[in-house]
């Protein structure tokens, strides 16, 4: 019997969503945003414990109108990890907010706390924190809050690979900044599509998230503005496929720990291949993510096996559309060396034998 292709990562999408889709458009609803997507929202804030929560068309436009909705100007600087999806700092030139780039930490690959504190400068108006695949920084979330009191800097939070991932007094990850975000692209644990998410305690952010998102509307229904605003709205089809995704959301939490750790088992006699380590504890991990040996030999004699692999994120400044001078050690380790394997939801533990099978192959 001939082997299938194991794809990097593919969304998954059943019966469930398929069924709700047709049910609702049995009701001859308007498609755009309503009711749905109120649930979607109120199913968001409830398990990630947040006081409110917003959604938007995607997860780089959440950031965008996080950083706007907190106070971020044109001008204003912005740390942001060197070592991050693209998004990060293109949601803050939307506006002609400026982002600083800031080496990461080795083994979360989160923010050096030391490095951000050399990079503030009289324009720095805020830190975007990302939690790479999850992880929280080693230096602590209290110290990145404390550092931006003390500097009266804004702290936001890129959690777009962080649904499901808590940090260790048992918050969730995107909830102790000024404002959170998460995305429901394809990659992601669960997914809409396209789509994003802003949570936040602060009932003066959430009511700004919500004009930005629909033109500045003094109110629903109306056509009065008195502030500026955009239409990034959500629609109901999505916030239909979403629900039904939120009803899986723990199932594959738990599943993508025991991943994690059967690759952990089954790799650990393969020194090529170090993984990013997890505390399944708290932390779900997004990717199967690791530094391997001969990284671009691995892929292609993956790829003749029928195993897809994604390179990790090269360091942004060395990007063709920002191509900035510096020297970012750690992430340009990760350009160079960081491999992603197959982290699908889907696969079962042959799958998994099977990739690692492959690996230890290449390298013996």
């Amino acid at each position: 019997m001939a082997k299938e292709f194991i794809m990097q990562m593919r969304p998954w999408f059943g019966a469930e969503e398929k069924q709700a889709l047709m049910a609702y458009m049995d009701e001859d609803g308007f498609l755009t945003e309503f009711k749905k997507t109120e649930a979607f929202e109120k199913s968001i804030a409830q398990f990630t414990g947040a006081k409110h929560c917003v959604v938007v068309n995607n997860g780089t436009i959440s950031l965008t109108l996080a950083a706007m909705a907190v106070g971020v100007e044109t001008g204003d600087e912005v740390i942001v990890p060197n070592y991050t999806m693209v998004a990060s700092p293109n949601s803050l030139k939307m506006f002609g907010a400026v982002p600083v780039f800031v080496d990461v930490e080795p083994d979360t690959l989160c923010l050096d706390i030391v490095l951000v504190e050399k990079a503030i400068t009289a324009k720095t108006k805020a830190i975007m924190l990302v939690a790479a695949n999850g992880r929280a920084p080693r230096a602590g979330i209290e110290a990145f809050q404390k550092l931006c009191d003390e500097r009266g800097l804004l702290l936001i939070e890129d959690a777009a690979q962080g649904l499901g991932s808590y940090y260790p007094d048992g918050a969730h990850t995107g909830t102790k900044g000024l404002v959170g975000s998460f995305s429901f692209s394809a990659p992601k644990i669960i997914s809409t599509g396209q789509g994003g998410a802003l949570v936040t305690n602060d009932d003066g952010v959430a009511e700004r998230l919500k004009r930005l998102k629909d033109f500045g509307r003094a109110g629903g229904g109306n056509d009065i503005h008195d502030s500026l605003g955009f239409n990034f709205k959500f629609t109901e089809l999505q916030a239909v496929v979403g629900l039904c995704q939120m009803d899986k959301l723990a199932d594959r939490v738990v599943r993508k720990k025991q991943i994690w750790q059967q690759y952990a088992d089954q790799l650990a006699n393969c020194p090529q291949v170090k993984l990013f380590a997890h505390d399944l504890k708290i932390t779900t991990p997004w990717f199967i993510d690791a530094l391997v040996e001969k990284r671009e030999a691995l892929g292609a004699y993956l790829k003749t096996e029928l195993i897809g692999t994604r390179v990790m994120y090269p360091p942004i400044t060395q990007q063709k559309v920002y191509d900035l001078a510096g020297s970012f050690p750690i992430a340009e380790n990760i350009g160079k060396n960081g491999l992603w394997l197959p982290s699908s939801n889907q696969l079962t533990d042959a799958d998994i034998t099977r990739i690692c099978d492959v690996v230890k192959d290449f390298y013996a």
